[in-house]
């Protein structure tokens, strides 16, 4: 499974009850496309949100951020960390 880094923009002012709102909307359709979303994480004042997922694609990343309402502006794959 490849992990992906996507990036949200124009969420400025989210708060963190929103950004877990959208989290969860993630996690309650993330298996019909076996994506696993781990992280998020938010800058309310530049409207910026990243998502950390393993998946087996950015498609799949991005048809689960379409079908929970925010679909991401870019996918990124992250195949090196330390």
């Amino acid at each position: 499974m490849a992990r992906f880094m996507d990036v949200h923009h124009g969420m400025k002012g989210i708060t963190a009850d929103q950004l877990m709102e959208a989290h969860r909307a993630d996690l309650a359709i993330e298996g019909e496309e076996d994506v696993h979303f781990e992280n998020a994480w938010a800058d309310p004042d530049s409207g910026i949100v990243y998502c950390l997922s393993e998946a087996p694609s950015a498609e799949a990343v991005q048809r689960i951020h379409e079908r929970a309402g925010h679909r991401a502006d870019e996918v990124h794959p992250v195949p090196l960390a330390v």
